[in-house]
């Protein structure tokens, strides 16, 4: 039987979870994060003589998730109120003779919980960040592509000025590297070691508490802050900012989708697949599935990651209920942001771009789009007042009588003072008034390209594509 939540189901885990950040945050890595951090804690101290040399090698032995059963440590659970207890006291067991002694040495519970989040959030960071970078490299083809493709520019949801559908990928591609250079800053200022033993003074481990702590923190390529944090937890909250604001930019980029595959607009489609996009009684129907599903998952992960914003308010030196919330949120922001992430790369590499279409819907309203270029186009010789003055009364009468605003500019006393018909028609070429669209694609793209240029394909945990 699956689970209850969407991302345990069997019947909506498919749509609210992958499978490679699921492996990152189930039970097994919950517990073998926090088995790193004992293996850790034991290698440091039998390196710097806090315990015994033969410490080390026996708590690494012991430290494998396989030999332990999440069910029978979850039972045991709610006895102490965390997963850590039951953990080590089941590693402790497992340690053979004097060793067994010194796991979990002068450590809390909330040591190893914390030490494990991060060690968890660190890969699954990574892993979001790849997904990312496909994600705007598919942005990028979009907007090099189509630098030179005329649709409408909506403001409102109305139809406002031409641009071009490159700008549209490009705002997107712009997007996406500033989340990929958000996860890089916190995946370098806010992954942090949590080491403080019961208060945060190390007390147990006399004089050798700062340096097992520095100690640790290195062998666990972590962070390593001034004090412990038990109860500051900015640094989760920035995690959560920046795993959330990922799963806001996929609800903005999907939802653009969606719009511009209404029935009414047809601009462009998903990749089609067999089976993909159907209805279970409109046959002609092919629904937004990607997107849809992209917007559904990103709702779930910005409630999580709200949610998440006000777990902060941690009295003293241990909390009661924030510090407990993150154990369910964290992993779901997580799981259900790389669930928006997901779809929305095979949507974008596969996207069908009608041009046509987007042409075609440029003439929906008559010209009225071009109002602002032709009145540009009056203002130096009128002022800008005049101008607006003479389009709006030509546009309120194209709209009365049925006619195309160019047929009626043409007609105009006032602007045939100042414009011909040939300056007229010229003036209503959508990739006319489209500004420094260029301008801005190129420095999306150029933007985008020293980036990946930059890192060594190793440098995140994936190889760089190159657009």
């Amino acid at each position: 039987m699956g689970g209850v939540g969407a991302i345990d189901s069997e019947l909506l885990g498919g749509l609210f979870a992958t499978a490679p950040m699921r492996a990152i945050w189930n039970d097994a890595a919950r517990l073998q994060a926090m088995l790193d951090f004992e293996a850790a804690l034991a290698r440091v101290q039998s390196r710097l003589g806090v315990v015994p040399h033969a410490v080390g090698e026996a708590v690494a032995r012991a430290a494998r998730a396989h030999l332990y059963d999440p069910a029978e440590i979850g039972a045991k659970v709610p006895l102490g109120g965390n997963v850590a207890i039951p953990l080590v006291k089941a590693l402790t067991e497992r340690v053979k003779g004097e060793a067994a002694g010194f796991v979990h040495w002068g450590a809390t519970s909330q040591d190893v919980i914390d030490t494990g989040l991060m060690l968890q959030a660190r890969e699954g960071l990574r892993l979001l960040r790849a997904d990312l970078v496909r994600l705007g490299n598919a942005c990028a083809m979009l907007a090099d592509a189509h630098r030179a493709t005329p649709m409408a520019g909506r403001t409102f949801l109305q139809q406002g000025l031409p641009t071009v559908f490159g700008l549209k990928a490009a705002s997107w591609l712009e997007s996406v590297q500033r989340l990929v250079s958000r996860i890089d800053g916190v995946m370098e200022h806010s992954l942090a070691l949590q080491f403080g033993g019961a208060v945060g003074t190390l007390a147990s481990l006399g004089p050798h508490g700062a340096q097992v702590r520095d100690e640790l923190a290195v062998e666990l390529k972590l962070h390593a802050p001034a004090v412990p944090w038990f109860t500051t937890r900015e640094r989760i909250a920035e995690i959560g900012e920046a795993v959330g604001a990922v799963a806001g930019i996929m609800m903005k980029v999907a939802g653009d989708i969606v719009l511009m595959m209404q029935t009414e607009v047809g601009e462009v489609f998903e990749p089609a697949a067999p089976g993909k996009g159907g209805s279970s009684t409109m046959p002609h129907k092919r629904n937004p599935v990607g997107a849809a599903t992209a917007r559904g998952a990103a709702l779930q992960a910005q409630a999580r990651a709200a949610a998440l914003s006000s777990t902060m308010d941690q009295p003293h030196e241990r909390a009661t209920g924030g510090w407990q919330a993150e154990w369910g949120l964290v992993p779901e922001l997580f799981v259900l942001t790389a669930a928006a992430v997901q779809p929305l790369v095979t949507v974008l590499e596969g996207l069908e771009v009608r041009a046509e279409r987007m042409r075609e819907n440029l003439e929906i309203t008559r010209g009225l789009v071009f109002a602002e270029a032709v009145m540009m186009k009056l203002a130096p010789k009128t002022g800008r007042g005049v101008a607006h003055h003479i389009l709006e009364a030509a546009s309120k009468q194209a709209v009365a009588e049925n006619r195309h605003l160019r047929d009626v500019l043409k007609e105009s006393e006032a602007v045939a003072a100042h414009l011909g018909a040939k300056e007229i028609d010229a003036v209503f070429d959508p990739l006319g008034y489209v500004g420094s669209a260029d301008v801005f694609i190129d420095r999306a793209l150029g933007a985008w390209r020293e980036a990946r240029e930059d890192e060594r394909p190793d440098d995140h945990g994936e190889a760089v594509q190159g657009i």
